[in-house]
Order: structure tokens, then C-alpha cells, then sequence
């Protein structure tokens, strides 16, 4: 059974709920603080987990509260946690999440031992071949994704990169990525940086996503938190294509599952 690695963050997220986000400058009133698990990286393999793929993480937690309950949990959730390790002195990676009435969200993420992944921990990759899939985004450092893509691409490994959050990539990196995975803002960062990706998947909220010449309208749903929406489509994009779906097929099934996600709270269900 091919498998789903996915390099990328693990989170504490600490999320409030407001009426209406505030101007600059401005302060307003949130509705409870609640502490969830979160972090791209993490979403996106529980979301491949979700998905039933067998799944495997990369990454660093601190060595505080939140680090040591969130391996445990990654392992009820059926994902190999091999590859995470533990930061001493350097705190889990933090998200600050506003959501306001209507679910869109404002975040403020604080990197902690995120930062701390270097190329010492792609080791891995190593273990990867054909027919599996490389999942990675940006809240890493940069130049650590990018040895994991080319280390990845050399192994006949299938990459998927989320560009998010939006920085700018070397041209190969971006050209080895099967797809780049965007949405619509940062697709227009992407053009105006001069970088067109040879395979690029732009999400589109509400409306669904487009894959070069193939678009898929999302079913419609009543919001309620669109935080993690991406991941879910993200990680579960990265199942289907490893379990053999036809690209158009893995479209589908991640339109469904970024739909799914927005009618719940939170990026991942319960808390840390």
C-alpha cells in the first residue's frame, strides 16, 4: 500500500470566535478560547489518515504540554509518528485563530519548533518510492522543503506542494510538483512572481477547484469555520492519487472533503 508523507507543521491552535473582525486598531470581544490541535502539516496527514491512506508525518513538537499530547493522538488516528521528533527548548508551534459569525478566520502563526526542522530530519524520504506521495507546504523553513521536494522527485516520489503560506519557491522545486496546490490569492502571487507551475491546482473557496483544464464545483454547504478547509482538501488529494485515482477522480474527492471540512469548527475535531 503506497504511502502518504506528509513534511510539514504541528500546531497548538488557540481559537476565539467574534462577531466581526477587528479593524486596525480596533478591539473586539471574543467568544470562548478553545485549544485544538492544528499546524498545515498535521491537518493534512489526519485528513490523508481520514481519507485511508496510509499515512506518516514529519515534523517537530516541543517539549511541553502540547508536544507530548500530540503524538500520542496523531497515533490513534493511525498516522506513523516515526518521523517527528522532539524539541527541547523550543515550544510546539502556536496558531492565534479569530473566527468571525460568517466562518471566515484571521491567523497569526508562531513557528516554535516548527523552525527548528532541518535537512537532518528528511531521512524518511529515504524510505519512499514510486507510487508514493509526498505531501508538504510553507511553514517550514523554505530551504528544508525544497531539499525534501528534489530528494522526493529523485525517488520517483509524487509531489504535492501547498504553496501556503504564500512564499516564493525556486523555479525546479515548483516545476517538480505534480501539482502545486494554491488558491486564488496565491495563485496571483504565484503569476505576478513570474512562476507558472507546469502543474497547477488552484482552489477556489465556495466554488470548488480547477486543475488545469478540469474544474469541479464544490456542493454547497452552510459554513460554519472554513479553517483547515484547505488541508482537508490538501490531505485528501494526496490519498486518492496514492491509492491510484485518475488525477480528475483525486479532484472530486478533495473538492468533497474541503467542502465537508467548512461545516464543522475547527481544523481537526477535539481538543489538545
Amino acid at each position: 500500500m503506497a504511502v502518504v508523507m506528509v513534511l510539514g507543521s504541528l500546531n497548538l491552535d488557540l481559537v476565539t470566535r467574534v462577531e466581526r473582525h477587528p479593524s486596525p486598531g480596533e478591539t473586539v470581544l471574543g467568544d470562548g478560547l478553545a485549544r485544538v490541535p492544528g499546524g498545515k502539516g498535521a491537518n493534512q496527514v489526519v485528513a490523508a489518515a481520514a481519507a485511508d491512506a496510509r499515512a506518516a508525518m514529519v515534523g517537530r513538537v516541543g517539549d511541553d504540554d502540547a508536544g507530548r499530547a500530540y503524538l500520542p493522538r496523531l497515533k490513534r488516528l493511525g498516522v506513523d509518528v516515526r518521523g517527528v521528533h522532539v524539541t527541547s527548548g523550543s515550544p510546539t508551534g502556536h496558531a492565534l485563530i479569530v473566527v468571525s459569525h460568517d466562518g471566515e478566520n484571521t491567523i497569526v502563526v508562531i513557528p516554535g519548533a516548527n523552525g527548528q526542522v532541518g535537512i537532518a530530519d528528511l531521512g524518511p524520504i529515504d524510505a519512499l518510492g514510486p507510487g508514493d506521495v509526498l505531501l508538504a507546504q510553507l511553514e517550514l523553513p523554505l530551504d528544508v522543503v525544497a531539499a525534501a521536494v528534489r530528494r522526493a522527485a529523485a525517488r520517483g516520489v509524487r509531489v504535492v506542494l501547498n504553496v501556503a503560506p504564500y512564499a516564493e519557491m525556486p523555479a525546479d522545486v515548483l516545476a517538480l510538483a505534480d501539482p502545486v496546490v494554491a488558491n486564488e490569492h496565491e495563485a496571483d502571487l504565484l503569476a505576478a512572481a513570474g512562476s507558472t507551475p507546469p502543474s497547477l491546482l488552484v482552489t477556489l473557496g465556495g466554488d470548488g477547484a480547477r486543475w488545469g483544464d478540469v474544474s469541479v464545483p464544490s456542493p454547497k454547504v452552510e459554513v460554519v469555520d472554513t479553517t483547515g478547509a484547505g488541508d482537508a482538501f490538501c490531505g485528501a488529494l494526496a490519498a486518492a492519487l496514492a491509492s491510484g485515482a485518475t488525477d480528475d477522480a483525486a479532484l472530486h474527492a478533495a473538492v468533497a472533503a474541503g467542502a465537508e471540512a467548512v461545516t464543522r469548527p475547527g481544523a481537526q475535531s477535539g481538543s489538545l
